[in-house]
Order: C-alpha cells, then sequence, then structure tokens
C-alpha cells in the first residue's frame, strides 16, 4: 500500500471516531466500519465480532469494557426512522476484528496497524504494516514447510531426508550458497532457522518455491529423495531466476531483525493497548 493510500484511510477512519464527554474514551460504531473493512452483511460482520469478543475474553479481558451493544436510529425513505442494533468498539475491539480478518486485504492490513497505534503518525503505521506484512510471510512459509514435510513423509522420505531437501533449495535459492553458509553470512546461531532473519521479499520467495514443489509432488505423485530434491531445486533456480530479472540476489539483501523478537513486541504492544484503550462507561449511548 502507498502513502498516498495510507494517508487517505487513515483521514478516513479519523472521521469515524467519536469521544465520550468527559471521559476521554475514544470510540467506533461497528456499522460505520463495516464497509471499509469490506463487510457487506451485518450479518457477516457481527460473526467477525463475535470472534473478536471471544479472542478478548480469552486473553483475560472482559469484553463489556471494550464492546457495547447499542440501538441506534437510521434514516429510511420520506424522512423516517428506524432502531438498528450496533456495537460500540473501543480502539482495542477494533484491532481485535481487525486481527480476524485476512491481513492480504489492504483494509485489513491498514486497520491492524491503525487501531494497534494510539498515535495517528502515519510513518509508525506504514512501520507497523511492513512489520506485520513480514510476520505474516514467515507464517505462510512454515505452513507451505509443513505441507512439504507430510507430503514427503507419505513418500518415502523421513525428517533428516526433508533438511537435506530444504537445504538444497536454499543453496539454489542462494546462488550456491547453502543454509550455513547464510546463517554464518547473517551471525545466525545454529539453532534458529534461517528464515527468521531474512527479509520479507525473500521469505515470500522460499515460500514461493516451497508451493510450487508441494503443487508439483502432488500433481505428478513423486516419490523418493532423490525426485523430489531435483524438483525443489528447479523450483528455487526459477525463483532465483526471476528475482535476477529485476536486479534482485537474495543472498545480497541483509538480514532483518529477529522474528521471535517481532512477535514479542506485538504482544508488548498489544497489552499496551488495552490500557491505553481505556473501558466503556455502563450507560448506554444512542445515536
Amino acid at each position: 500500500m502507498d502513502k498516498t493510500s495510507v494517508q487517505k484511510l487513515s483521514y478516513y477512519f479519523d472521521g469515524l471516531s467519536h469521544t465520550i464527554p468527559d471521559e476521554g474514551i475514544e470510540f467506533w460504531f461497528a456499522r460505520d466500519l463495516m464497509e471499509p473493512l469490506g463487510y457487506v452483511r451485518w450479518e457477516n460482520f457481527q460473526t467477525a465480532i463475535k470472534r473478536a469478543i471471544e479472542s478478548c475474553e480469552t486473553t483475560g479481558y472482559d469484553p463489556n469494557d471494550h464492546f457495547r451493544g447499542v440501538t441506534k436510529m437510521i434514516e429510511i425513505g420520506k424522512g423516517g426512522q428506524r432502531a438498528v442494533d450496533d456495537f460500540m468498539l473501543t480502539r482495542y475491539a477494533c484491532y481485535l476484528i481487525a486481527q480476524n480478518g485476512d491481513p492480504r486485504k489492504e483494509p485489513i492490513a491498514f486497520a491492524q496497524s491503525y487501531f494497534a497505534i494510539q498515535t495517528r503518525k502515519q510513518e509508525l503505521i506504514e512501520d507497523r504494516m511492513r512489520l506485520l506484512a513480514r510476520l505474516d510471510a514467515r507464517e505462510r512459509l512454515r505452513e507451505s514447510e509443513k505441507t512439504l514435510s507430510q507430503n514427503i513423509y507419505e513418500r518415502g522420505v523421513d525428517d533428516a531426508g526433508f533438511g537435506r531437501i530444504r537445504s538444497k533449495g536454499d543453496a539454489a535459492l542462494f546462488g550456491g550458497h547453502t543454509t550455513q553458509v547464510m546463517k554464518d553470512r547473517y551471525g545466525i546461531t545454529k539453532t534458529r532457522p534461517l528464515a527468521d532473519f531474512l527479509p520479507t521479499l525473500t521469505i515470500a520467495a522460499k515460500n514461493l518455491a516451497t508451493e510450487m514443489t508441494n503443487h508439483n509432488v502432488q500433481q505428478e505423485d513423486l516419490r523418493g529423495e532423490h525426485a523430489i530434491t531435483r524438483e525443489h531445486v528447479q523450483n528455487n533456480e526459477s525463483v532465483r531466476d526471476m528475482l535476477g530479472q529485476r536486479g534482485i540476489k537474495p543472498e545480497r539483501l541483509p538480514p532483518e531483525e529477529d522474528i521471535k523478537k517481532l512477535e514479542r513486541r506485538v504482544k508488548t504492544e498489544e497489552k499496551k493497548l488495552v490500557k491505553q484503550s481505556g473501558k466503556l462507561p455502563n450507560p448506554k449511548l444512542e445515536e
């Protein structure tokens, strides 16, 4: 998402916020957020809200402090009005709802960062969006490698064989540099995965090659370590060639911050967000 889009969405979400008089508690109405977050039907958005409430309970916080059912009057034809159900949502509640969306959708990716950060500084929102994109890419790589491990185990390859296949794939992607060579270059300890320190682009490249291998192993019913290794190496070489056409060499990209540290930071920020969001007062607010 470019800077202009982030700025426009920031202004838009700012305009939807309300403040409880004399309380200084910022909140949003769920129906105002439904469309910007990509929901067409209120019933579907209620499902997302329900999941967010369950998540709030799971983390040990009282949902009544952050989700408040209210009744609003809306305009209908010929000057009439009718009552509809709605929710008042604290910033933390909005964050939890965004967490239940697909981060690959731009409005959701933006909302996850917008509501997580108390300040409205655009550069901080952009930084967090990049952080979340990296975390999401790493999680998708974990899933694709897990699937590959399961696929090849069913085809006669054990855990040690999976390690060799993945290592040879790395060597193909990094221009002949093995996993250990890349770890040494980045200063990574032997017990930590290389992918936890790779930039988002390289993580995505590894994931693409792995997904291609998963697809072809199943489509062509490849069996045995030799056949699957050849397939995985070819896929990594293809991805490397594609990057090379754009002047990108994965082995020359600098490492980034440890994924584990980023995950801990996100958890810490989430705890701060709960306190900073405040609690909704008991009286219902109608609009």
